[in-house]
């Protein structure tokens, strides 16, 4: 693994609760990880989501913060950054990414419309649902291959997104993520983002990014496309930008902050659309949700977060926890992504139907025996479909690991890897899981449940 490009300044003490102790607080818990205290968790992979830890210029900068209503000098260093760092001119802030998804699909979608791309996450696609959208996934076939090994699993398949833009007259925007998040954290080449680029053009439809992961994406772009090698990561990042109209940003993942989020644009015509709506929903435009302070550490995390050092570390730790966790017999999607491991739960635990949650299952046998937290990226998060009302069944059946950044060490990743090592032997006791409430939309992070008998 690669010596970590930082020191520890400040530490926070970590509480183990014995086996017995967990076993409680999850059943008083409703068997939903979202209900248990941080103080009950020993490790914390439930999300990368502003839970990371913030570096020395950070909290310098935050003492900075201009808490005025309007013309903020925060606000002014903070659109600064995302122009320097992303190229984009015009820049709305919002409270994070969900803020910004509600605002530009207030305007860009209507019912009846569709949006195509690769597969969007959770919070995205109950956005465009909400707006009486449809979602078209034209992820490449490699990102559902098991067996494959491809480098950019991310892809969008460009024969089927060009069949799909010509036939299908709803479409209002093309959407990449990057990295895409529900096929494993999997990057987007961009020789695929170019290509994507070239057809959304010829067939008139905008194309934006969801650029959570930005940088760890281009990480990828200059590990594994030869071309890209001897480029700096700021360079490989303006010209992934280059080639979209706009993108909608959680600055919670890799602007390292704990709050934030923005939408960046070319079109001045699309930001006095979006203009309106933001403030409505969002707070004024100097600020969109943010304190001053929040803006100070984003604009600082957009810089450190293109940083090398810190990207090469940060993708071995994922590494790391990925391959050790498959020679222990443990199955993950491969190649390791960026953010996260992904155990393919439906894999690891063939005695559990779909469902019945086999990647939440999981998670709460992770808890149980170690005080793990992680989170179920399958049909239990899919939901249900908004037409028919019944279940719709995931492609894969995930248990996501996301890893903090720079928070954990090796020792941590360590632990993880023998309390699943316990898990393996005695897998075939786990049981399944069924609903105890419902909650109607994003379900996963309210409903409580139930042990099958």
């Amino acid at each position: 693994m690669e010596l970590p490009p930082f020191k520890t300044k400040m530490v926070e003490p970590l509480t183990m609760r014995t086996r017995k102790e967990r076993e409680g607080l999850i059943k008083k818990a409703g068997y939903n990880l979202f209900f248990i205290n941080s103080a009950d968790v020993m490790i914390d992979f439930l999300t990368d989501s502003g839970t990371g830890a913030m570096s020395e210029n950070q909290w310098a900068a935050l003492m900075q913060g201009d808490e005025s209503y309007a013309g903020s000098s925060s606000f002014i260093r903070f659109k600064k950054a995302v122009q320097k760092v992303l190229g984009f001119p015009f820049v709305i802030p919002t409270h994070q990414g969900r803020g910004a998804e509600s605002v530009f699909n207030t305007v860009l979608l209507n019912d009846g419309d569709s949006v195509t791309g690769n597969s969007p996450f959770d919070t995205t696609r109950a956005h465009i649902e909400n707006r009486g959208s449809k979602i078209i996934d034209v992820t490449s076939g490699e990102a559902f291959s098991k067996k494959s090994l491809h480098g950019f699993k991310g892809n969008v398949n460009l024969k089927k997104l060009e069949r799909v833009l010509i036939k299908n007259k709803t479409i209002r925007y093309v959407l990449l993520t990057i990295t895409c998040n529900s096929v494993g954290g999997q990057p987007v080449s961009l020789e695929n983002i170019r290509g994507v680029a070239k057809i959304a053009k010829k067939c008139s439809v905008p194309l934006f990014y969801d650029i959570a992961r930005f940088a760890e994406n281009s990480f990828f772009i200059k590990e594994r496309e030869k071309r890209y090698r001897n480029w700096p990561i700021s360079k490989i990042v303006l010209e992934t930008m280059r080639h979209a109209d706009g993108v909608l940003m959680s600055a919670k993942k890799d602007a390292i902050a704990n709050m934030g989020g923005f939408i960046a644009m070319r079109d001045p015509l699309l930001y006095k659309k979006l203009a309106p709506q933001a403030i409505l929903h969002e707070g004024f435009l100097n600020y969109g949700g943010m304190s001053g302070r929040d803006m100070e550490t984003v604009a600082k995390g957009l810089y450190e977060g293109i940083e090398e050092s810190y990207l090469r570390h940060r993708i071995e730790q994922a590494r790391y926890l990925g391959e050790s966790l498959h020679k222990a017999g443990v199955p993950v999607l491969r190649p390791i992504g960026g953010h996260a491991v992904y155990v393919n739960a439906s894999e690891f635990l063939p005695h559990i139907s779909w469902d019945r949650f086999p990647a939440h299952a999981l998670a709460i046998s992770l808890y149980i025996e170690g005080g793990i937290r992680g989170v179920e990226i399958g049909s239990l998060m899919e939901g249900r479909n908004p037409e028919t009302g019944e279940n719709r069944k995931a492609r894969f059946e995930l248990l996501r690991l996301a890893i903090p950044r720079r928070v954990y060490s090796r020792e941590h990743f360590d632990y993880t890897i023998d309390v699943f090592k316990k898990i393996v032997k005695d897998k075939g006791r786990i049981k399944g899981m069924k609903f105890n409430y419902e909650s109607p939309i994003l379900r996963h992070f309210s409903s409580t449940f139930k042990l099958l008998s």
